[in-house]
């Protein structure tokens, strides 16, 4: 009886070492902090948050505003004479040569070297701002006031009478409006788009207060934990 028994008992120890052993061997489930992490690994870092610098678009836009400023300039001044329009759309358009010593639309014609001066403070200022440049409307705006800025001081101070006291080359005549060039045009556009750029709220390093004060007013609506008065209390005990 005992050696049946004993014979019986040899194959079910023998069952038990081998379930182990495959046990063993076999893949462990991965720790809920490992699959967190491997998970986290597959997952692209575009949720990072990462800003665009637009000091590329800036100089895109002045470049263009600044070629196309000389070149306009350089042509007129070959191409025209003093005193002889020329007329494109009738008296709604015309292309008058003339030149202007002060700053854009003719004004302050005595004060030629303080507007040097001034295009040379808005160009830095704008250059220390592109630093911080991550808002596409702002390099745009920017783009158009640097490109216009360089456009007239390069007149400054490579045209007659002397340098930093160069009278700007001016041919765009439009009714009841004084002389231009492009150079002013891209000024006015980027000012005024600046200013509307503010009132939006809208910053040059990308910062949207609107979106922000969004953000806070959902918060800010979101429905409160509901709260129970001491006398609803239960303590789940019966009388």
């Amino acid at each position: 009886m005992d050696t049946a028994h004993g014979q019986e008992a040899a194959p079910a120890a023998e069952d038990d070492r081998s379930s182990a052993a495959d046990q063993a061997h076999s893949p462990q489930p991965e720790a809920p902090a490992a699959q967190a992490e491997s998970a986290a690994g597959d997952v692209p870092s575009a949720a990072s948050g990462r800003r665009v610098r637009r000091i590329g678009v800036l100089i895109a836009v002045a470049t263009a505003i600044y070629a196309l400023d000389v070149a306009s300039k350089a042509i007129v001044a070959a191409t025209m004479h003093y005193g002889q329009p020329i007329n494109l759309l009738g008296p709604a358009l015309k292309l008058d040569y003339t030149r202007n010593p002060g700053a854009a639309f003719s004004i302050g014609a005595a004060y030629t070297i303080i507007f040097t001066a001034i295009a040379v403070g808005v160009i830095v200022v704008i250059l220390r701002l592109s630093r911080r440049l991550f808002s596409l409307p702002w390099a745009i705006a920017l783009g158009l006031l640097l490109g216009g800025a360089l456009g007239n001081l390069t007149d400054r101070l490579t045209r007659a009478p002397g340098i930093f006291r160069g009278w700007v080359v001016d041919f765009i005549e439009l009714p009841h409006w004084p002389i231009f060039n492009l150079a002013d045009s891209a000024i006015c556009v980027g000012g005024a788009l600046m200013v509307l750029l503010a009132f939006r709220g809208l910053h040059p390093d990308g910062t949207d207060e609107r979106a922000v004060q969004q953000t806070q007013a959902h918060k800010a609506g979101q429905a409160p934990q509901e709260r129970t008065e001491p006398g609803d209390e239960t303590d789940g005990t019966t009388a």
